[in-house]
């Protein structure tokens, strides 16, 4: 059977059924967001109606508590709703791929295994959700959704404190490194040609890599401190299985090679794995979405051959 029949026995047989229980409180978290929205707009005109100051305080409070209310248990639903969602939607996709994963929805990747890649700039703090680990063959990883951020936790507040927001994951390389190498998209050669090669040699993740294949080339720029060993570990069938992943995946992939971890980071610009609150409910083409992204760690595994454990740890 493959991943898509799989998937559509799983959406029809097991998460249809128990979602139609679930779209009881989805419209009833609807509805009180609309009952507090029509509320908010008298809330305001208040002041134009009526005359008395003590009145117009009177109600205003009144109605602030009525909307404060209102929202509150919206709020109360909703966090019922999407614990349900994870339990119900994510964790079963998760055991589809493997039931020996290990699957914490409210769980992430620290900042500390974070800066250990090497990748972006040193983060400070760190929010996140729907932590997988567990192994593939021999191979032990981990990943979650992350937002990864510097300053106080008051920063929290603002999108822009954020200056990583995505999946991040990381496995074992089963061998010691002595250098670190950096593979990123190739973007500065696409946008300005001869001239983002000359940008491409300005980093300070190390020497710009130039390799033989050419597909790699188009899609990555490589930055090491040790070309010999940037060489060794990008084997033309590591090439060839990164661009494989590329192709099937049209998204932005950073990779780093660093102590004895193989690291990959990809950015999204919205949260992953959250249930829908508007709308028509969840379909089966985004329970597909969700699992083709948590099924990407594993082809990145299998792909790169991590799973077969090629090198010996020194």
């Amino acid at each position: 059977m493959s991943s898509n029949q799989k998937i559509e026995t799983l959406y029809n047989e097991q998460l249809k059924p128990k979602l139609a229980k679930l779209e009881k409180d989805r419209h009833a978290i609807q509805k009180k967001l609309v009952i507090a929205t029509v509320l908010a707009i008298p809330f305001f005109m208040i002041p134009f109606f009526v005359r008395n100051q003590i009145g117009v305080w009177a109600l205003m409070v009144s109605s602030f508590l009525v909307i404060m209310i209102i929202l509150a248990w919206a709020l109360t639903l909703y966090f019922k709703y999407r614990h349900q969602f994870k339990e119900i939607v994510v964790k079963e996709l998760v055991k589809l791929i493997n039931p020996d994963f290990n699957n914490d929805p409210y769980d992430h990747i620290n900042v500390l295994e974070f800066n250990k890649a090497k990748m972006f700039a040193k983060g400070e703090r760190a929010i996140g959700d729907d932590l997988v680990k567990g192994n593939i063959d021999k191979t032990r990883f981990e990943f979650s959704e992350i937002k990864v951020g510097q300053g106080t936790q008051n920063a929290q507040q603002s999108k822009q404190s954020y200056f990583f927001r995505g999946l991040f994951f990381y496995a074992d390389f089963n061998k010691k490194l002595t250098g670190e190498t950096f593979v990123g998209p190739d973007k500065a050669e696409k946008l300005f040609g001869k001239m983002g090669q000359k940008l491409q040699t300005i980093s300070s993740k190390g020497e710009l890599i130039k390799l033989e294949n050419s597909d790699f080339e188009k899609m990555y720029v490589v930055h090491s401190s040790d070309q010999t060993e940037a060489r060794y570990i990008l084997t033309p069938k590591m090439m060839e299985a990164m661009v494989n992943i590329r192709e099937k995946h049209p998204l932005d992939f950073h990779f780093s090679f660093v102590d004895q971890r193989v690291n990959c980071a990809i950015k999204f610009n919205k949260n992953l794995f959250e249930p829908v609150i508007w709308g028509k409910g969840l379909k089966l083409s985004d329970v597909e979405y969700f699992y083709n992204l948590l099924e990407l760690i594993q082809t990145i595994i299998t792909e790169m051959n991590l799973n077969l454990r090629i090198w010996a740890v020194e």
